[in-house]
């Protein structure tokens, strides 16, 4: 296999700038048109974190900037690529409970107690679980509830 070949079946990443809050709907007529114009597009990725790009998998810039023509809020492409390695973090979800600590106040969003507000007594990162203790209760009862049924109210703070 000569290098050319070798370089045709290697992609990269290319990110395709948009306007804000409408990238899943260019990412959504990216795909009908890489499907319907037979385009080489591989993947497409819109990061929550990244906001006003998604991110297309191919071999060639020109791909994506053919692909693009014609869509609206696609603004154009940024020049250069990256490689999959620096992208990789966007594809593991995080831990529901991450960013939660030990003496944080918190309010849970859903559940029996929903609304209700609780001191953050232990966590348990395996399982994704937390358990609380409500301010409201006349005797206090550790609750264990899901990382992702409660929203941080504030940090303790700390020395």
């Amino acid at each position: 296999m000569s290098n050319q070949e070798q370089n045709e079946l290697e992609s990269s990443i290319y990110a395709v700038k948009t306007t804000a809050n409408q990238e899943r709907a260019v990412a959504n007529l990216l795909a009908l048109a890489a499907k319907k114009e037979n385009y080489d597009i591989r993947a497409i990725l819109v990061p929550k974190e990244l906001k006003g790009y998604v991110l297309v998998e191919t071999t060639k810039f020109e791909i994506v900037e053919q692909a693009i023509q014609g869509i609206p809020h696609a603004r154009g492409v940024v020049k250069g690529n990256t490689k999959f390695a620096e992208i990789e973090h966007f594809l593991t979800p995080k831990p529901a409970v991450a960013g939660i600590e030990d003496g944080d106040i918190i309010e849970l969003i859903a559940g029996p107690f929903k609304g209700e507000r609780a001191r953050v007594k232990r966590i348990d990162e395996r399982r994704e679980e937390i358990t609380v203790e409500l301010f409201e209760a006349m005797v206090p009862i550790p609750i264990t509830v899901r990382g992702d049924h409660v929203r941080v109210l504030s940090k303790e703070e700390r020395e």
